[in-house]
């Protein structure tokens, strides 16, 4: 069976001016004319166009497709080879655009966070901490409350300095509770307790209003969830569950 040029050209996306340069240039010659002229293309032919249109899409340029597909039909190279060498582009090529989508997600959730620092400013205030590393989780679970909303309009207004300064509550926070723990002290002792209420302090002056039973939720989502676990337990080893304990024991004593 064979196809017009038209055919062709509506099956593989191309135009058809296209086709007639592949075919002046040699790349892809058609395999039968028409009795009138015209080009009629083979199943052959469709193969060697969907093998250019591969190469183009990696952005081979044309005269190396030519010398690729050329190779392979005159028995120069090993078909297995061929395939490998695709595969091992392909992956490549779905690796490259997976980073840059990552990028760009990245940024809209930068942008959606209110976080509008340069990459310098980002390393500076965070390190190699991803400051968004949970926004899409926490706008798919509260992004229709009123606690959610607060906290985009707060970090919306936060500067460079503002970010700062809330990192260095965090690592100060972080090594205080860790040197805690590393004394032996109980997770329902005062000096946990505070802690556990500083942490609830903190949320409520830099994102929202935080009251007990919601801070008590957090403690338990610090726990259940194995991300917000992996960011407590980096701390030290246990903290998450620590913490929790903390949280829970603070606000008994606070609604007794």
């Amino acid at each position: 069976m064979s196809y017009s040029v038209g055919q062709v050209a509506g099956f593989a996306g191309v135009t058809v001016r296209t086709l007639h340069h592949y075919d002046d240039i040699g790349l892809l010659v058609p395999g039968e004319r028409s009795r009138a002229g015209h080009r009629r293309y083979s199943d052959a032919d469709l193969d060697r166009l969907q093998q250019i249109l591969f190469y183009r899409e990696l952005g081979f340029p044309l005269d190396e497709v030519a010398v690729l597909l050329d190779d392979l039909a005159t028995g120069r190279g090993d078909p297995r080879a061929h395939l490998r060498r695709q595969h091992e582009l392909l992956t490549a090529r779905i690796e490259r655009l997976q980073k840059m989508a990552a990028a760009v997600e990245h940024a809209m959730e930068a942008r959606t966070m209110g976080i509008n620092l340069t990459p310098e400013e980002r390393f500076e205030v965070f390190g190699d901490k991803d400051p968004e590393q949970y926004a899409e989780e926490a706008e798919a679970r509260w992004g229709d409350t009123a606690q959610y909303a607060e906290s985009q309009r707060r970090a919306a207004r936060y500067t460079k300095e503002d970010w700062k300064r809330l990192q260095a509550e965090v690592d100060d926070w972080s090594e205080r509770y860790a040197a805690l723990m590393a004394s032996g002290e109980s997770a329902t002792g005062e000096a946990a307790m505070e802690l556990a209420e500083e942490h609830r302090l903190h949320i409520s002056r830099w994102y929202y209003e935080c009251p007990y039973d919601m801070h008590r939720c957090l403690g338990d989502m610090y726990v259940s969830d194995e991300r917000f676990k992996a960011f407590y337990d980096a701390m030290r080893p246990g903290l998450a569950e620590h913490l929790r304990e903390a949280i829970t024991a603070n606000a008994d004593r606070a609604t007794r």
